[in-house]
């Protein structure tokens, strides 16, 4: 950890960074979505005591990425997306450097088009079934057929022009979903403490927090009365605790606003 820097992308903001990730890993709506799937919850069990062997694989990731820094210097920016690109380009004949973009075309096609179906319908199911109660099935389906394209068209233009690259365009990605994982948890207790106003409200105030940090370029490193430690954490920890107080707070004064109701309707 000597090498972390001791401000900005420091321990504290690589804890708080493998934090977040573990707790959104199953917030994605494609990875949470499968477990429905399931037969049984044996099978579940079972997926969960073998999934962490796919960490196996990640160290791989970063013998590419020290091999990239050695043999490819100055990467910097959007370049270091390309680091195996370049790194291939430098090693290898140039019919094998195609095998190898090939092969990454492939690897993310499986992912990347459960993302974008399950993005496409959760957009027509959730948005547009709300706006328009009497949809039937039919329309909602042809609906997310047509948001798949335009869903992958957002994506790329944020790809190409955002000026972040993949590893912060996906941080930022588990910023926003991790917001799911308080009432999610909560929903799983057998007295739930969290009304679905409170949810719903914790869900948008950390969204909120995640998207106005994010887009207006702001850090807590301008907030110089903060201690340092407050300072590098991940917006998406903070973000969650901004949630957390949310749904507290409304789920309080909701459940109470709630109890005469249902005691006048007995």
């Amino acid at each position: 950890m000597r090498l972390l820097p001791q401000h900005g992308e420091s321990l504290w903001w690589f804890s708080s960074t493998v934090l977040l990730t573990a707790l959104g890993f199953y917030m994605w709506p494609h990875s949470f979505g499968s477990i429905y799937t399931a037969r049984d919850a044996t099978v579940i069990r079972k997926h969960a005591i073998v999934l962490p062997l796919y960490q196996l694989i990640l160290p791989f990731v970063f013998f590419v990425g020290f091999a990239a820094t050695l043999q490819v210097p100055g990467l910097t920016g959007s370049d270091i997306d390309l680091a195996l690109f370049k790194l291939s380009v430098k090693t290898f004949d140039p019919w094998f450097v195609g095998v190898i973009g090939a092969t990454g075309v492939l690897t993310a096609l499986v992912p990347g088009s459960m993302i974008l179906m399950t993005a496409a319908t959760l957009l027509a199911n959730n948005l547009y079934r709300a706006v328009s109660p009497t949809a039937d099935d039919a329309q909602v389906s042809r609906l997310a057929k047509v948001l798949v394209p335009l869903v992958a068209l957002v994506a790329v233009f944020f790809t190409l022009k955002g000026g972040e690259t993949i590893v912060a365009l996906l941080l930022m990605g588990y910023s926003f979903v991790t917001q799911l994982f308080p009432a999610a948890v909560l929903s799983l207790a057998h007295r739930n403490f969290a009304t679905r106003e409170g949810a719903a409200a914790g869900i948008i105030a950390g969204v909120a927090t995640v998207a106005a940090v994010s887009l207006s370029g702001m850090n807590f490193h301008k907030l110089a009365w903060l201690p340092p430690e407050i300072q590098d954490l991940n917006i998406g920890i903070v973000a969650l605790v901004v949630n957390v107080i949310v749904l507290i707070v409304v789920s309080l004064v909701t459940r109470h606003a709630e109890a005469p109701a249902h005691a006048a309707a007995e």
